[in-house]
């Protein structure tokens, strides 16, 4: 059964019924920290998941609006770009919520980097403060001189005593209001994950974050109950860490857990610690899911007490959507956005636009199309590229310094007007569902055939001895390219040629001929980045 919620009307009517009204003023630090109105002063805004502590919304605003004043004594100008390298936590929102209201610019950066990623962005983005943890302490000792612009560095979570501890470096300064900002003033960075040539920074407005917010409803649904609680086990370094959850839940006035398991993603402890701490609502990537779903009993699902869940970063896939279903109760919200224009693709059980396989619709505020190489619409079935209608408030300003980069994401089409061109591939089917395909540079071509290599994966992971996999294709002097899939096998199952044998017949039976697994290598593990997703150029050079 391929529909499970059509409610053309009720999309319709919520598509067509939102508009954008943005005041000429807009701070994005204030809209999280100072704005919340119907949460009062001891309200939880973050919920420790470990501890169970809580920093209440009054005690956010009031830290916040004394850090901003500490970074203006210390010179930080507007427009300034200021680091922050450490993982969830109370330091770690407070210090976001600082940035932004002082006029600076956020750079987010994964404690995972390693020590070249960490210094490329540092100096590509002239940062000249960093808040920091311990381990993002250690890593930045270890650039050493490497680093051009940096003069100042506090540790969030060093002892109060200490001479660059967060509270030393407030000290007794008196709390500042927000800074005026326009929409369009800079106010993020986010970098994207360097797939092809060095990472760039994605530079966005503070128009952002109420661009978001439409897809954060889409999926969650307009009426959160006022006990709600939200969770993502996302690196607040990432978007979808941010943007898809932090940032909006704050501004709405919920309290959000703050949990990360500093050994990895444990799905059976995760779980544990969102029912403790009584989460609601969640964003939980395609790999979370897939994780849980191979490791977490059937209990810990059954009594996790979510309502809802976003889910993006990658298809989701329709094994994984069922299997979720199934677990929790309800059908995942998928969305679909990338650094550069999040959230802009998404499925809603609440206004009634879900269906298995399909990434979702445009969520309201959103002029989404997917296009030909001369900028037309596709038609219904016919594979083309995701392009984001300009103006649009998610939109980044344009890559921070790489003029011609941003100017390469941008298209001028005769019948569409302006457009942001993702270079992620889908089609769209009669009924205006959009179904994402791959990366243009992940489609592959065999035999006259392009195959997205997601509908692949997907089949694989439904087989019983599979937890994860991931296809590309490789070059063949017959066929022009092949497929080859990479294979995470659960426990008690053997890598051997009648299980690639098995695999194969199993892809052919429920996919198709040109689309089975010519060659099967079986790992250990599959290479991802920070935010989840897989690394397809490592698995391309793994020959």
């Amino acid at each position: 059964m391929n529909r499970i919620v059509s409610d053309k009307a009720n999309y319709d009517a919520a598509y067509r019924g939102h508009s954008w009204s943005l005041p000429a003023q807009l701070n994005m630090g204030a809209q999280i920290a100072d704005e919340p109105v119907d949460r009062s002063y001891d309200a939880p805004a973050i919920i420790d998941g470990s501890s169970g502590e809580v920093l209440t919304f009054g005690q956010l605003s009031a830290m916040a609006a004394r850090l901003t004043g500490a970074l203006m004594r210390e010179g930080a100008k507007r427009g300034d770009r200021v680091a922050v390298i450490a993982p969830q936590g109370f330091s770690t929102a407070i210090v976001h919520a600082a940035i932004l209201r002082a006029g600076l610019v956020g750079v987010p950066l994964s404690e995972r980097y390693g020590r070249d990623a960490l210094e490329h962005r540092l100096n590509d983005s002239g940062a000249s403060f960093a808040f920091v943890s311990p381990s993002g302490r250690d890593k930045l000792n270890s650039i050493a001189g490497g680093l051009t612009s940096l003069k100042t560095v506090i540790d969030v979570d060093s002892e109060p005593a200490s001479t660059t501890s967060l509270e030393t470096f407030i000290g007794d300064t008196a709390s500042a209001a927000a800074v005026a900002t326009t929409p369009d003033d800079p106010a993020l960075m986010i970098y994207t994950s360097g797939t092809t040539g060095p990472a760039k920074g994605a530079l966005h407005g503070h128009r952002v974050l109420a661009g978001h917010m439409p897809g954060f409803s889409f999926a969650h649904g307009d009426r959160i109950a006022p006990d709600a609680v939200f969770y993502t086990p996302a690196d607040w370094a990432w978007a979808g860490g941010l943007l898809n959850l932090l940032f909006p839940a704050l501004s709405l006035g919920f309290p959000v857990v703050a949990y990360a398991d500093p050994d990895g993603f444990d799905a059976t402890q995760t779980l544990e610690t969102m029912r403790l701490r009584g989460v609601t609502h969640a964003f939980l990537p395609p790999t979370a899911l897939k994780l849980m779903r191979a490791h977490a009993p059937a209990e810990a699902l059954g009594e996790s007490g979510l309502q809802s869940v976003m889910s993006a970063g990658e298809a989701l896939g329709r094994e994984t959507f069922h299997w979720a279903r199934e677990a929790f109760g309800f059908a995942i919200a998928e969305a679909y956005g990338q650094t550069e224009a999040n959230l802009v693709i998404g499925s809603s059980v609440a206004h009634g636009a879900m269906r298995e396989g399909a990434t979702g619709r445009p969520v309201p505020g959103h002029r989404v199309y997917v296009v030909r190489e001369d900028g037309t619409e596709t038609e219904p079935g016919e594979v083309g590229e995701i392009a984001v209608g300009l103006p649009d408030p998610v939109a980044f300003l344009g890559y921070w310094q790489v003029e011609d980069a941003t100017r390469r994401k941008k298209r001028q089409s005769e019948t569409l007007g302006a457009l942001l061109m993702t270079g992620d591939m889908a089609m769209r089917d009669m009924d205006g569902f959009i179904w994402f395909v791959g990366r243009d540079d992940d489609v592959i071509t065999s035999s006259g055939h392009r195959i997205g290599p997601g509908e692949i994966e997907d089949c694989l992971t439904s087989h019983p001895a599979v937890s994860m996999a991931a296809v590309i294709g490789v070059p063949d002097p017959v066929r022009t390219q092949i497929v080859r899939a990479f294979v995470v096998l659960r426990n008690g199952h053997r890598d051997d040629d009648a299980m690639a044998r098995d695999l194969r017949a199993h892809v052919r039976a429920n996919l198709a001929a040109h689309e089975y697994p010519r060659e099967i290598r079986f790992v250990d593990r599959l290479p991802m980045t920070t935010t989840g997703k897989i690394i397809r150029r490592m698995l391309k050079g793994m020959d």
